[in-house]
C-alpha cells in the first residue's frame, strides 16, 4: 500500500470516529431545540473552528488561486452538506440515533454510483460486495 493510501486510511478513520461523535452529540443538541437552529449554531462553530486554521496555516493566500470550476464544486458542496445536516439534525431529533446513523450512511451506495458515473472510478468485485455486506448490515441494524 502506497503512503497517500494510508493517509487516507488514518485520515477516514479519524474522520468516522468525529462523525460518529457528531450523532451523540448532535442527538443529545437536538432534544430541546429546532433543528435548524441546532444546525446554525453548529455551523457557525465550524466556520469560526476551520477559519482559523486556515489562517494558522498561513493558507489565506491561496484563497485567491482558485478556479471558477473548483469554486462551484465547493460551492455545491457545500450546499449538499447543508441540507444533509437539516435534514440529518430533523432526523436525529425525531429518531433514534442507532436508527438514523446507519441510514445516514447508506449514502454508500450513491457515492459508489456517482463515483462510477462521474469520477469514472472503477467498478471492482471487491467494492461490489464491500458495498453490499455494509448494506445488508444497515439493513440488519434498522430492521
Amino acid at each position: 500500500m502506497i503512503n497517500h493510501e494510508k493517509e487516507a486510511i488514518f485520515f477516514a478513520l479519524l474522520s468516522a470516529l468525529f462523525a460518529a461523535l457528531t450523532t451523540i452529540f448532535g442527538k443529545i443538541g437536538v432534544e430541546a431545540i429546532n433543528p435548524t437552529l441546532a444546525t446554525a449554531i453548529r455551523t457557525v462553530v465550524i466556520l469560526v473552528m476551520v477559519w482559523g486554521w486556515v489562517f494558522t496555516k498561513g493558507q489565506i493566500d491561496a484563497l485567491l488561486t482558485i478556479s471558477p470550476k473548483t469554486l462551484l464544486f465547493l460551492i455545491l458542496s457545500g450546499l449538499s452538506t447543508g441540507l444533509s445536516w437539516l435534514f440529518y439534525f430533523r432526523a436525529l431529533q425525531v429518531g433514534k440515533a442507532s436508527l438514523v446513523a446507519p441510514l445516514d450512511k447508506s449514502s454508500l451506495l450513491l457515492v459508489l454510483v456517482f463515483s462510477v458515473l462521474f469520477l469514472q472510478e472503477s467498478l471492482t468485485l471487491q467494492v461490489i460486495l464491500g458495498t453490499v455486506m455494509i448494506l445488508a448490515g444497515t439493513l440488519v441494524l434498522i430492521l
